[in-house]
């Protein structure tokens, strides 16, 4: 065989491994190799021996399914603390002491199918700036960055994605007047604005996505502080959603509480639902063991909790982490129980082989 013919075969070769990766295959985290689309070459210790393929990219029901239905009859992957990233540099100069919540920038986090981000938003030299504190003030060592940069790089995502939309949840203690506002506008996020006038009162179903799509509203906010609904246009978060508790009690097998802000979780003149399930102390480490059996258990518990109701939105750390599917797959679990009563989302797409076991 001449040397043109065996690098072809070589390059075939190559061609069809990465084309027959599925997850759980064993890969090389050294040489990145090895792994299909939207997989990534992971080493779940203590769980698993070796590095092995698992989900690094979510199903998009707009795509397989259709848009054309209420925002609220689907569910979305959701990163807690989303600005909270593993070496992100010092913007003050000074050495950062907090926890990190996750591993890619926004931007990648919402390339991988991410569409709901909660952010921690705090007065912090003269604006407004992502912080990871306690007691409601930022500090030199606990600041990650400027809420402008981050808001910029959801911007660029809208912008070259016109049919997707992005939910943030903010954690806010922005003090200043307008001081959310201000930002929100230089970054351009405005012009994608929902305004709170569209969002249902008492538990009716939300807009169509295909509808928020051609009126190119296609970024929901929601803050944390009361106010800021009259004062600033942005919905305050307990007037439209529910949500469990965080933390480790959050994660109680069988255990799914109301969080002490929100109303109960089967107040039904609420029509979202968040999901909390990631620890009090984040750990890089148990993430991945974390994404299982019990992150989809515990989406059946909160079914009950909520009057029966599937969540929109399920809060994670780490979200790639996992010994397999991880939360991609409880993601699609709940979007297949909301979008056809099946366990997996892809059993919604007419003329699918994936069987409906609900």
């Amino acid at each position: 065989m001449g040397a043109a013919a065996a690098a072809l075969v070589l390059v075939m070769a190559g061609l069809l491994g990465a084309a027959a990766a599925s997850v759980g295959d064993e890969c090389s985290t050294t040489t990145s190799v090895g792994c299909g689309a939207g997989q990534w070459c992971f080493d779940c210790e203590p769980k698993l021996a070796g590095s092995h393929c698992v989900r690094s990219a979510a199903t998009n029901p707009f795509q397989l399914v259709n848009n054309s239905l209420p925002f609220n009859k689907y569910a979305y992957l959701t990163t807690h603390n989303s600005f909270a990233i593993v070496g992100e540099p010092s913007h003050t100069g000074i050495p950062r002491i907090t926890f990190d919540n996750q591993e890619d920038t926004v931007t990648d986090q919402l390339k991988n199918g991410v569409r709901a981000l909660m952010l921690d938003t705090y007065d912090f030299k003269g604006s407004v700036w992502l912080c990871h504190s306690s007691g409601g003030k930022c500090n030199d060592f606990t600041a990650f960055e400027p809420a402008l940069d981050t808001f910029k790089e959801i911007e660029a995502f809208l912008s070259a994605n016109p049919s997707e939309i992005v939910t943030l949840i903010l954690e806010d203690y922005v003090n200043a007047p307008n001081g959310l506002t201000n930002v929100f506008n230089a970054s351009g996020l405005q012009k994608y604005w929902f305004p709170v006038s569209k969002m249902p009162q008492n538990g009716q179903d939300w807009p169509l996505v295909s509808d928020m799509v051609t009126s190119n509203q296609r970024l929901l906010v929601f803050t944390s502080a009361r106010s800021k609904q009259v004062t600033e246009g942005i919905a305050y978060q307990w007037n439209f959603m529910v949500e469990n508790n965080y933390g480790d009690d959050g994660m109680d097998a069988g255990e799914c509480s109301n969080r002490a802000e929100s109303a109960p979780l089967n107040d039904k003149t609420k029509s979202l639902v968040l999901m909390n399930y990631f620890p009090s102390v984040p750990v890089k480490l148990t993430a991945c063991l974390q994404h299982n059996k019990g992150l989809t258990d515990m989406a059946s518990t909160c079914y009950s909790a909520a009057g029966n109701r599937w969540a929109n939105f399920i809060a994670v750390d780490y979200y790639k982490r996992s010994e397999g599917g991880g939360a991609f797959q409880a993601t699609d679990l709940l979007n297949g129980m909301l979008l056809c009563g099946c366990q997996d989302v892809k059993a919604c797409q007419q003329g699918s082989s994936v069987v409906c076991s609900a």
